[in-house]
């Protein structure tokens, strides 16, 4: 795993953006402690209202990874930028799951992957 991690930008919170089927909001960013290490997540809420196929929605956790550098400057659209390290390992993905389904009424629970340099 990449200790220096790769530069995130902090998305707005409560913010609705319209897709093509629908929308979704972020609503929550938190922290957990685990292993020795800090990581990020955030919740939103998805609402699939346009879609030709039908309407629905659905609560979801998105795990950018372990906070290495926490809001350390801004980006130019002046939101906070912190060091995070993605979570590569399957074995830690799926304990990080159980962890959030347990504290959070989500229904899926998805790690980002970043690019490789």
């Amino acid at each position: 795993m990449d200790s220096e991690g790769k530069e995130y930008s902090h998305p707005e919170l409560n913010i609705q953006i319209t897709a093509i089927g629908g929308s979704y909001i972020l609503i929550k960013e938190a922290q957990m402690q685990f292993d020795g290490e800090t990581i990020l997540y955030l919740i939103g809420s998805a609402i699939f209202d346009t879609t030709c196929c039908g309407v629905g929605g659905c609560a979801y956790a998105l795990v950018p990874g372990i906070v290495r550098k926490w809001k350390f400057k801004t980006d130019p659209e002046g939101r906070p930028v912190s060091m995070i390290s993605p979570i590569l390992q399957q074995n830690m993905q799926e304990k990080i799951k159980k962890f959030i389904f347990k504290k959070e009424p989500v229904h899926q629970v998805n790690f980002d992957v970043f690019e490789k340099s």
